[in-house]
């Protein structure tokens, strides 16, 4: 198909695979779908999630907010939602338990995780945005982080199963 004045702008499945779970990822970071664009402004990724798992394990802190969006799978009732994450904050690891619908603003400075997703009864969306072109931390490890150990996409006939509701 012939590229057309503002067709760039369309990023069609920026499909990457994650320990957690598939994911549609964007940043500015190389090999991410946001790098053609120079000046990218966020880190953004979405998750189907159908298992539990622990999602961040270690501790750590941003220079800039990052707000997390947890809600449910059924198009017609977002809030239909059959979970439970643990989520920490602070030096102190202040435990929260979410079981419902929620968006979760972290801002800049603030120590949080691990998270911990200790049941899944539906599945759920699970989706982040860090207000920085590149996924960087100011407290903590990197590369304890699972979501960056690897920039790798799905081949056209993985993404044609998920496109079936299928596994890779």
């Amino acid at each position: 198909m012939a590229e057309t004045k503002y067709g760039k702008y369309i990023i069609r499945e920026p499909l990457e695979k994650g320990t957690a779970a598939p994911s549609m990822h964007i940043c500015a970071e190389d090999g991410c779908a946001g790098a053609k664009f120079p000046n990218f402004p966020a880190e953004c990724q979405l998750l189907y999630m159908t298992e539990p798992r622990t999602m961040i394990p270690e501790a750590h802190a941003h220079d800039v907010d990052e707000i997390f969006f947890l809600f449910g799978s059924n198009p017609k009732n977002l809030f239909e939602f059959d979970a439970e994450i643990e989520m920490y904050f602070g030096e102190e690891g202040e435990k929260h338990i979410i079981n419902t619908s929620s968006i979760v603003y972290v801002p800049k400075g603030l120590i949080h995780c691990p998270v911990i997703i200790k049941k899944v009864n539906k599945p759920f969306m699970w989706m982040h945005v860090l207000f920085s072109p590149k996924y960087t931390v100011s407290v903590g490890d990197i590369s304890l982080h699972p979501a960056h150990s690897s920039r790798e996409h799905y081949s056209p006939e993985e993404a044609a199963k998920l496109r079936k509701g299928g596994t890779p």
